[in-house]
């Protein structure tokens, strides 16, 4: 121990000295100012982090009412899809009845003027034949008889 007593007084004089010239005033300080800066800091940094998760939280809302948004518009557009294609189909069945009637009444009218075509025709061939029967009859003593007999039918009607 005894070589180690010379150590000893040199460190309680270095000690006193620092003592004397204030080291231990200037040893706290220094340890308040990092303690505080330090305090500061982890003050700063809790600031932070509930401003990140505010942000963050903000974020959260915001992409759930977009991802609701773009459901909702998906949605929509499927609803106006379908009202699209069901109108679409209303259009076109009323195209094809529409042009269905047209049709069927451009056939009818196809119909009725053939039909009166072959009247005239057969009122024309009926004439004809008449005329050539009457024509055939008129002629000799069986027109005499004819004439006679019309001219009396005719007096006796206008009497």
């Amino acid at each position: 121990m005894s070589e180690y007593l010379p150590i000893w007084i040199g460190l309680v004089i270095f000690f006193a000295i620092a003592w004397k010239m204030g080291a231990h005033t200037k040893l706290v300080n220094a340890l308040d100012a990092r303690s505080n800066r330090i305090a500061a800091e982890l003050a700063e940094a809790k600031r932070l982090r509930e401003e990140a998760e505010a942000i963050v939280a903000d974020y959260r809302r915001r992409q759930q009412s977009a991802e609701q948004e773009a459901r909702d518009i998906v949605t929509a557009a499927k609803a106006d899809a379908e009202r699209l294609a069901a109108e679409g189909k209303a259009k076109i069945e009323e195209f094809v009845t529409r042009r269905t009637k047209m049709a069927e009444t451009k056939i009818a009218q196809a119909e009725a003027q053939a039909i009166a075509d072959v009247r005239a025709a057969a009122a024309d061939v009926a004439t004809t034949a008449a005329g050539s029967v009457l024509a055939d009859m008129a002629r000799g003593s069986g027109g005499d008889k004819l004439m006679t007999s019309g001219i009396a039918e005719i007096k006796a009607k206008l009497n």
